[in-house]
């Protein structure tokens, strides 16, 4: 009886969990697929569809280029991305596998780093970034993401390298592979999981950054989180929340899919470095 019980218990909190969730994602679509004339109708379920809205959300005609911000917000990811997991990589490898003077701070100054507030590195980085004159530049936009990405990077890997054993590049070592031919060939074959969990993590929180890019972009450069929040109505007092909540959805939909294709990987790299019983 008690073994029914905590059964239905288990299944109704992950319910919970997913409604909490996919309920904002469930409204977004709705709100979509929705007329904009009935955009406040408040019907759980779609109603009035119409495909308007992407077709609006595609447009260039107000002088929004939502695909062209799609093209910014990928190129900004996928380069934060890979070069955030190749300094983390090695980072981490130097924090997990060797004995070097200053490793405490250098794991402080990391840890700091991932804790501090962003928005206290706006009015700085926009500063400098003037200075430099990178506003509105590619790498005004990469080189922040980078600081961000980079600490969840190390310490995803860190736990797990730790959990690797040393014989297996002691035995690499014995047979005449060099420190780094042991890490190439034996270890990061081996880190695979949470390299791959790591750089969807990372790619995920550059696609969704919108605090700093809203400050050092511009229309060229911006990716697609700033250039919802531009999309603009048929007239300055017409939000157009349909419009908006199409883009929403053409910008978040891909990012489910993938997390849905790539769950099992994704939990096998988080729990890689988890201390078994």
């Amino acid at each position: 009886m008690k073994s029914w019980k905590k059964f239905a218990a288990d299944y109704l909190g992950l319910i919970l969990i997913l409604v909490w969730g996919l309920a904002p994602f469930y409204w977004m679509v709705v709100t979509a697929l929705r007329d904009s004339a009935h955009t406040f109708d408040t019907t759980p379920w779609p109603t009035h569809v119409t495909l308007q809205n992407f077709k609006d959300a595609l447009a260039t005609d107000k002088g929004n280029d939502f695909l062209g911000a799609i093209g910014n917000s990928l190129l900004i990811s996928v380069t934060t991305t890979a070069l955030a997991v190749a300094v983390g990589v090695f980072t981490a490898y130097a924090l997990a596998r060797l004995d070097f003077p200053g490793k405490g701070v250098v794991t402080g100054i990391i840890l700091a780093a991932s804790m501090f507030p962003g928005i206290a590195l706006v009015t700085p980085l926009f500063q400098l970034f003037g200075q430099l004159e990178w506003i509105g530049t590619y790498r005004a936009l990469i080189i922040p993401n980078i600081s961000f990405a980079l600490p969840l990077t190390v310490y995803t890997l860190v736990s797990f390298f730790r959990t690797l054993p040393w014989e297996l590049e002691e035995a690499a070592r014995v047979d005449g592979a060099s420190r780094g031919q042991a890490f190439r060939k034996v270890l990061l074959p081996l880190a695979a999981p949470a390299l791959f969990t790591t750089a969807i993590l990372a790619f995920i929180a550059t696609w969704n950054e919108f605090m700093l890019a809203r400050q050092l972009s511009t229309t060229a450069t911006e990716p697609v989180t700033v250039a919802i929040a531009r999309f603009s109505g048929p007239s300055a007092f017409e939000y157009p929340y349909t419009s908006i909540m199409a883009a929403g959805a053409l910008v978040t939909i891909p990012l489910v899919i993938m997390v849905l294709v790539f769950q099992r990987r994704i939990v096998s790299g988080l729990t890689a470095g988890g201390v078994k019983a």
